[in-house]
């Protein structure tokens, strides 16, 4: 092995003696063996030992050279080989500590092996990383204690017998199934290219021909199985085709800039199809359906979200006139309706660079989405504060280059508005394009359209550190993720259950500190999305680890338009506003992950 690796390790050996020399003491004198052992094939390092038998596991990596890896150059050769390789790994890590087990047992966590195992999606994670010519395995262990004492033969065991049979049948090339491990390289590869193609042929997003969209249950995310499942066929005057790397073809249902309207009758597929766009800005594993389903990285998930704290939103485009002269340009609130919270929502994400919403009107509040001709009647305008998406949809499409994909089933009136139109019919895709315009020239809306001529200024917020404090009990920094949809920061607690997109508890860690980690860039004077443009730079350049201690946590790739979402939920935000720009007026981009 190189010296870059080995440089400043024990041996073995001296790894061997010091439990020996500790077996039977108080659980803390584990404390002794911290530190980096050079292998035979790897080097084992020890970061941080539990407190007690029963306290979280303790925290341990294993950097395996590359010439003794022999893991393919071509597999590391771009940025979207590496990310499959490295997720690759992790399942077959996780797949070996299933198919073993451990044949230690003692108290509390004893003989325990985890690592941070992948769901559905392919995502980078700091669970294995190529870093310094070796592949590191960073992963947790349980040291075996008896009551409260070390038991060091059984950690002899787990150390110098289990860990090593795992390290060699999950990281040495020659123990992995090398068809599995092309295809799963060839299967992300695929799926970037088709998501970075999809602007040059004027699309949004993109589903294969054959992918199985329906999940196993609301709980498991594996796809569908047995007779009833169908599999997607694209309308022919909707078919796209692109051509793979690999010189094959890939055909499916393009959906084009602008406005959809996703209809049909209920249980038919509607929301199963907005439910594989939300999760095709992730790559997909194969076998799991939606493989070749992506979406602009850019999509974001609308909703409404009763009870949200909103901070200094300028809502102004959708609501206005609020009574006792409440300003909507500067909207604040502690528990905001359903109406204003979509609103704000909608206003944030445009803030930080969004350009497909995915709206599905079951989640949405129904006065927010349409006024029809007979409320109209009755509800004079001037005494109806909100101006209904109906009525700015086309507006943020034209003006702002934002696209929408919208589920309804409820008002034709926004034939009106639509560029394409997709009926579900027993899961099975149609083009009634034309059909709808037909509809709508037939039987022309008597509702008045109240969006003026333009959409309105989206104002730039300026986030305040003093606002973003992570700080519990003893001026010690709390920060942890509380699955997938839940932070605690400091005393308080990051609701994200409706930021629906987020798929794995890992990401939620990660944004977490990335909270915390962008307080560095608030100077009062950058914008929201300028500080989490500078964030991602940083961990552009330096990976996920910018954001902890090398080794310390788990975490797994997030985007810049999540960070944007938690920071805006801490209830604690204070923000400063600046002047409005002009009308459709957006913030450049923020660099997008792909």
């Amino acid at each position: 092995m190189s010296d870059s690796i080995t440089r400043g390790c024990r041996t073995q050996d001296d790894l061997e003696s010091r439990l020996e020399r500790i077996d039977g003491k108080g659980y803390k004198a584990y404390r002794d063996i911290v530190g980096r052992y050079r292998f035979s094939d790897y080097v084992f390092c020890i970061d941080h030992v539990q407190a007690d038998p029963f306290a979280p596991p303790s925290r341990v990596r294993v950097s395996v050279p590359l010439e003794k890896a022999l893991i393919p150059r071509e597999a590391l050769s771009t940025a979207s080989r590496e990310v499959a390789t490295r997720d690759f790994l992790i399942r077959s890590f996780s797949h070996s500590l299933h198919k073993t087990g451990s044949p230690v047992r003692g108290t509390g966590r004893s003989g325990l092996v985890t690592i941070d195992s992948p769901g559905q999606e392919i995502l980078a994670r700091t669970a294995m990383v190529f870093s310094g010519g070796a592949v590191e395995a960073r992963f947790a262990i349980g040291l075996p204690a008896t009551g409260r004492r070390i038991a060091g033969l059984s950690a002899h065991e787990m150390i110098f017998g289990v860990i090593p049979g795992i390290v060699k049948r999950a990281l040495m090339y020659e123990s992995l199934d090398p068809d599995r491990f092309q295809a799963h390289i060839r299967t992300c590869e695929n799926a970037d290219l088709l998501r970075h193609s999809l602007p040059g042929k004027g699309l949004v997003a993109f589903v294969a021909d054959g992918a199985v969209l329906p999940r196993a249950s609301g709980v498991d995310d594996r796809p569908m199985a047995g007779r009833g499942v169908v599999p997607f066929e694209s309308p022919p005057s909707l078919r796209v085709s692109f051509e793979l790397p690999d010189g094959g073809e890939v055909t499916g249902m393009g959906i084009r800039s602008g406005i959809t309207l996703v209809v049909g009758g209920g249980f038919h597929g509607k929301s199963t199809l907005l439910r594989a766009l939300e999760r095709g800005i992730y790559n997909h594993i194969p076998g799991d359906g939606r493989e070749y389903v992506v979406s602009s990285p850019g999509a974001v998930k609308i909703r409404a979200e009763d009870g949200r704290r909103v901070e200094k939103v300028d809502i102004s485009p959708f609501i206005s006139n609020l009574p006792f002269g409440r300003d909507t340009r500067s909207f604040c609130s502690d528990d905001a309706s359903g109406s204003t919270s979509q609103a704000a929502n909608i206003m944030e994400s445009l803030e930080v660079g969004a350009d497909l919403l995915l709206i599905d009107e079951d989640t949405s509040a129904t006065n927010f989405m349409i006024r029809d001709h007979r409320m109209q009647e009755l509800v004079r305008k001037d005494k109806e504060p909100i101006t209904p998406f109906i009525d700015r949809a086309a507006q943020i499409s034209s003006g702002l280059g934002v696209s929408t994909v919208l589920v309804i089933g409820g008002s034709g009136d926004y034939f009106d508005i639509a560029d394409s139109v997709i009926c579900m019919e027993e899961f099975r895709p149609r083009d009634c394009t034309q059909e709808a315009l037909e509809i709508a020239a037939r039987h022309r809306s008597e509702r008045t359209a109240e969006g003026g001529m333009n959409f309105g200024s989206i104002r730039r917020r300026i986030p305040l550190a003093r606002s973003i404090n992570p700080i519990s009990g003893r001026r010690e920094v709390k920060i942890s993720g509380k699955g997938i949809h839940s932070i605690a920061f400091g005393i308080h607690t990051i609701d994200l259950s409706v930021v629906e997109q987020l798929v794995d508890s890992s990401q939620t860690a990660a944004i977490g500190q990335a909270i915390h980690y962008a307080t560095r860039y608030m100077d009062g004077k950058k914008t929201l999305a300028e500080v989490v443009s500078s964030t991602f730079s940083d961990i552009s350049r330096g990976g996920l680890d910018v954001l902890g201690r090398r080794g310390s946590r788990d975490y797994a790739d997030f985007r810049p338009l999540d960070l944007a979402c938690a920071i805006n939920r801490l209830r604690t935000l204070e923000v400063i506003q600046q002047d409005g720009e002009k009308n459709g007026s957006r913030n450049p981009p923020l660099p997008l992950k792909e």
